[in-house]
């Protein structure tokens, strides 16, 4: 007998395959980005940010320097006082406080002086002039004044004095008469009344920049 036909199997059916789930597309095409480094690019340039607001803001005000105080010998021209600067006479010393020494102002402003200087403060009797230049050497300012001026300047210069003393000296000098003297290293004023921004211009320029230099914060009352 003739073999039969095979009927032939019927064809194999594969089941749908799984696709991953559609990213949704991103506005304006492209990749999408991971979040870490979005974050990431914002606070690197949050920093470049701050950076450069803090360069312009110190730019700015290293550009606008503090505006100086005024001169001395304006501030003292303004207040009726006269003003010099002498030639220095050197910085010699003797062991007497009696030596007889020439200078070339009154009160004296440099030259030979007693080999020790005076206690920082403020005096009720009269300096020993002689000695008061050894101050003037350290960067010292000296107030003076005569006999004739007023309790109520004297008080002022008081003041003057105790709002801050250090490398300060105050005293009478009854030569003086009607008149106030500040003096420093080679620096004389002589005024007629008390004027506080004179006299501070002249106290904030000289007090301090003596031949010798000492910290102003090391002259203080007592010393």
């Amino acid at each position: 007998m003739a073999d039969k036909p095979r009927t032939p199997p019927p064809p194999r059916v594969q089941g749908p395959r799984k696709r991953a789930a559609a990213q949704p597309p991103r506005a304006g095409g492209g990749p999408r980005r991971p979040r870490s480094a979005l974050l990431s690019g914002v606070l690197v340039g949050g920093v470049i940010g701050v950076a450069v607001l803090l360069f312009f803001v110190t730019r700015g005000s290293r550009s606008q320097p503090a505006k100086p105080g005024p001169s001395p010998a304006a501030a003292l021209a303004s207040a009726g006082c006269t003003f010099k600067t002498y030639q220095s006479l050197g910085q010699g010393h003797v062991q007497s406080l009696t030596a007889k020494v020439k200078y070339n102002s009154f009160p004296p402003t440099s030259g030979t002086h007693y080999q020790y200087p005076g206690v920082w403060g403020r005096y009720v009797a009269p300096l020993v002039l002689v000695q008061e230049v050894h101050n003037l050497e350290h960067g010292g300012v000296i107030v003076q004044y005569g006999d004739k001026v007023t309790q109520g300047t004297v008080d002022k210069l008081t003041s003057f004095y105790d709002e801050s003393p250090n490398g300060m000296l105050l005293a009478p000098l009854p030569q003086l008469g009607a008149k106030i003297a500040l003096t420093a290293w080679t620096h004389l004023a002589t005024c007629t009344r008390y004027d506080k921004g004179a006299f501070s211009a002249f106290r904030d320029a000289y007090r301090g920049k003596g031949p010798e230099h000492f910290a102003v914060s090391s002259l203080k009352p007592g010393s």
